[in-house]
């Protein structure tokens, strides 16, 4: 066990975490020939296309060094904000972490974030300066900022580029002289830790397990102590670029297990796997339940593939946790589950691959977040959508769930910012200058406020520069109602909002604007209504594709004409009494870019 290190490489997304393990797995001979590809932890289609992880991706490397064999299980995890859980998951199953920072960026809101993560789980630190080949690397400015973050010395700093292989060497000395190996014991009884799992057609579930004492080996009969359910193992193995069987897994060892479990409710992540015979005597205490942040209805477009989209959506849970999801109904769109995610880009993220790996064609309503609402009893209810609030008179009060925002810029564009905080229901709680030209900020904000387009809006004021990281803190009271999109007088559930009523009139008035260039023209007038109760606030009107029914009377007396149109305007409102109009999948997700 000595010889085994565990680690992770935490970073902000786009300092080049991807290149450096590639270049690692290279070093050690992992990965060669025609393996060898960019961003080669990044198996997933999307990941690519987007040069962004969405999973984070374990592997095994040997190494040596001075004369000794070590064994390294690397994970490569994500950067996005969104993706925090797949970090936390990582981090629980590492003693170190490489915090790998950008040498032309600096320090950024992500970065700090993921290493108070580490630092929590009292994991080993060390610090890369990456992108070191870059023109553009302020190496003198960027050390002075980890200095003052992790403390230490400039020198211990190591400087890499995962372009090039600079310092590839040095990390991987580094890790194995600094990093703990794992601590445990192999005569105790089996006490192994589930952090991932995934779904195979043929084996079924493969989970992926920390082991921290004991030993598992093929035929075993084990247990997942939180459901209670036993399992023969069929093959245990490591993770190398592609899975390879062993005889047994003992503690310290990263690996997989495969035991023919069919059904992916009964693998939690978190979930500690022991011995039906000498059971440990108690789970290990992995990491807190994940908390959604934003809620949306997603319905299948057939209602016959109500059952497929649950199955895809079970799988799709099995290889991110972070995904929640419950059934609900709807009077517009039928049967379909409402889900929760951890932002904006885990929602489009969770589309995409709905489509792509599923072939699933759904349609998302307008996402929103949780609330609580205390009624005139006194008695508190959570709201997850529009259509569940009670009836205004019934309502004491609403509470909606507040962020704390850390955002870090240069300071040419830090005036824009603090305004587009300001107008999305921000407080300033402070502010810290890192150095003569970079500032951090740190707001109090709803987390209604960035749900929709904060993040975009954020990108392109500050030109890409600023960056962005939020926790939650807790519910607080606010003046919300509920604005509700009607077509020809017909509510539209899946279009409905809870809004403060200070920004009511605009964004209805902008809603019906847009709605009212997405959907296609009718044989008749259609009205887009945004009403608060019976108060209708605005409104547009797609007018009626008509047929020139006059074409036909050359002069004459022009009671003919008037004839003809009156008898083209009885058909039109004989249309509209029994007409219907399709809602596009676009105008859903055109609420979320109204600007």
């Amino acid at each position: 066990m000595k010889n085994i290190r565990n680690f992770c490489i935490i970073a902000h997304i786009d300092h080049g975490k991807s290149t450096l393990a590639d270049r690692l797995l290279e070093f050690t001979g992992t990965v060669d020939g025609k393996d060898l590809q960019e961003q080669v932890l990044d198996d997933m289609e999307l990941e690519r296309e987007r040069g962004i992880t969405i999973k984070s991706h374990a592997i095994q490397m040997n190494y040596k060094y001075k004369n000794e064999d070590y064994i390294l299980n690397l994970i490569d995890t994500p950067g996005h904000v969104d993706f925090s859980y797949e970090v936390s998951r990582s981090i629980a199953a590492c003693e170190g972490a490489l915090l790998i920072v950008d040498a032309t960026q600096g320090i950024q809101a992500q970065t700090i974030s993921n290493l108070y993560l580490a630092i929590a789980n009292d994991l080993e630190i060390i610090a890369v300066l990456n992108k070191m080949d870059m023109p553009t690397a302020m190496p003198e400015i960027v050390k002075d900022q980890i200095v003052e973050l992790l403390g230490g010395k400039p020198e211990d700093i190591i400087e890499a580029s995962g372009k090039t292989g600079l310092g590839i060497e040095q990390i991987l000395a580094t890790i194995i002289e600094n990093v703990p190996h794992p601590e445990g014991n192999v005569d105790q009884p089996l006490q192994a830790m589930v952090f991932d799992s995934v779904y195979n057609s043929y084996r079924g579930i493969i989970t992926y397990i920390k082991i921290f004492n004991g030993t598992i080996k093929e035929k075993d009969l084990v247990k997942f102590v939180n459901t209670g359910k036993q399992y023969n193992v069929d093959e245990v193995g490591v993770l190398k670029l592609k899975p390879e069987k062993r005889k047994s897994l003992s503690a310290g060892d990263v690996g997989y297990i495969i035991s023919g479990i069919k059904t992916s409710v009964e693998v939690k992540v978190g979930d500690t796997v022991t011995h039906v015979a000498n059971p440990c005597k108690e789970g290990i205490h992995g990491f807190e339940e994940v908390k959604p942040m934003v809620f949306a209805g997603v319905y299948p477009i057939e209602a016959e593939d109500y059952e497929d989209l649950r199955a895809a959506l079970e799988r799709l849970q099995l290889n991110d946790a972070s995904l929640t999801f419950i059934p609900e109904s709807s009077i517009a769109l039928g049967f379909g589950y409402r889900c929760g995610f951890l932002g904006l880009l885990h929602m489009e993220i969770i589309q995409e691959r709905l489509d792509r790996e599923f072939d699933m064609n759904v349609i998302t309503t307008v996402p929103n977040v949780s609330y609580e609402v205390t009624n005139k009893r006194g008695i508190k209810l959570p709201v997850h959508n529009p259509a569940g609030l009670p009836d205004p008179k019934d309502i004491e009060f609403i509470e909606e769930p507040y962020i704390e925002a850390d955002i870090i810029t240069k300071t040419d564009y830090f005036g824009n910012i603090v305004k587009l905080c300001l107008d999305k229901r921000g407080i300033m709680l402070n502010q810290t200058y890192l150095s003569a030209d970079r500032i951090e900020v740190k707001f109090k904000m709803p987390l209604a406020e960035i749900v929709f387009d904060f993040y975009d809006k954020l990108k392109s004021i500050s030109k890409g520069y600023a960056s962005f990281d939020y926790h939650q803190i807790g519910y607080e009271q606010a003046k919300l109602i509920k604005l509700e999109i009607l077509l020809n007088g017909e509510k539209v559930d899946a279009l409905s909002t809870l809004i403060h009523e200070d920004h009511a009139y605009s964004f209805g008035r902008r809603m019906v604007d847009k709605l009212g260039d997405l959907i296609p023209r009718q044989q008749f007038d259609v009205a887009v209504q945004a009403a608060i109760g019976a108060k209708i606030i605005a409104r547009s009107t797609i007018k009626a594709v008509r047929k020139d029914v006059t074409a036909k009377c050359y002069g004459g007396d022009i009671s003919r004409k008037r004839k003809l149109l009156d008898k083209q305007k009885k058909g039109k409102k004989r249309m509209k009494q029994i007409g219907n109009v399709e809602i596009p999948q676009t105008a859903f997700l055109a609420v979320l870019k109204l600007d």
